[in-house]
């Protein structure tokens, strides 16, 4: 958890947003079990959302705040070293969980 942690905060996004949290432990549940990876708004977010005691819709609203946090202001050089591939635009909120959660693994 505290390496997710450390990779999250290096990219640029605080704790003092929601999606913090919640992409925190997205990438935690895909570490654990990568199907998540294959349904992000059929298991991922409805997942979260449960433990979260909050709706689907409001996780997938935060994690796209902080994946454009991290693509406007934050340390978009770091996300591009560890992603893959090449970054063209903004990833999505999929592409960016899988990112983390490829380079965390």
């Amino acid at each position: 958890m505290n390496d997710i942690q450390y990779l999250v905060r290096s990219l640029g996004i605080g704790a003092t947003y929601r999606g913090y949290r919640y992409l925190v432990m997205a990438v935690s549940l895909c570490l654990e079990d990568e199907d998540y990876l294959l349904g992000i708004s059929k298991l991922l977010y409805p997942k979260i959302a449960e433990l979260c005691h909050t709706s689907a819709g409001s996780v997938e609203r935060d994690l796209r705040t902080v994946v454009n946090v991290c693509w406007e202001r934050g340390n978009k050089g770091l996300l591009q070293e560890i992603s893959p591939c090449p970054l063209s635009g903004r990833p999505t909120t999929g592409e960016f969980v899988d990112i983390l959660t490829c380079h965390l693994r």
